[in-house]
């Protein structure tokens, strides 16, 4: 049991960091959606459990590409949503643990991505199915390293 908490109390760590205040909260969220994708849905309720306060945009699919274009996400990296959290993108289904990681380590990228739609990733959790799947770090060139492994 310690072995599965003690991820979580990490993550959380993380998240909130040392901050002055004890009532410091994770950084919020900022996420770009349409507005019948559940699964979108489902990834802000997993960023809202981590702790994230996530304002969400329902737009239509030309201004998502817009977003997603804009932000330097090439195609292949595309899922059915977007977010920012201070200064990184977030490209679908990436786990809030690794966004953690994320702005503790600070790396000089544009974000993370979790192209398609993997199941069993945060927003795809609908039963016992998962598939393995890699969370990519999106460097400011464009191209992509493994950041984490699911």
């Amino acid at each position: 049991m310690l072995r599965i908490l003690l991820p979580s109390f990490l993550a959380t760590l993380l998240l909130v960091g040392t901050p002055a205040n004890s009532e410091q909260k994770p950084a919020p969220v900022e996420l770009w959606k349409s507005p019948s994708c559940g699964c979108c849905s489902g990834w802000k309720k997993h960023m809202q459990r981590a702790g994230h306060e996530v304002n969400a945009h329902n737009v239509t699919q030309d201004v998502l590409s817009r977003i997603k274009r804009q932000a330097g996400l090439s195609e292949d990296l595309h899922s059915c949503h977007t977010a920012k959290i201070g200064a990184y993108m977030i490209e679908g289904h990436v786990p809030a643990e690794d966004i953690a990681r994320l702005l503790l380590e600070r790396p000089d990228a544009i974000g993370l991505a979790v192209p398609n739609m993997p199941m069993g990733s945060p927003g795809m959790d609908f039963g016992p199915e998962k598939e393995p799947y890699e969370v990519l770090l999106v460097k400011k060139d464009g191209s992509t390293a493994v950041f984490a492994k699911h």
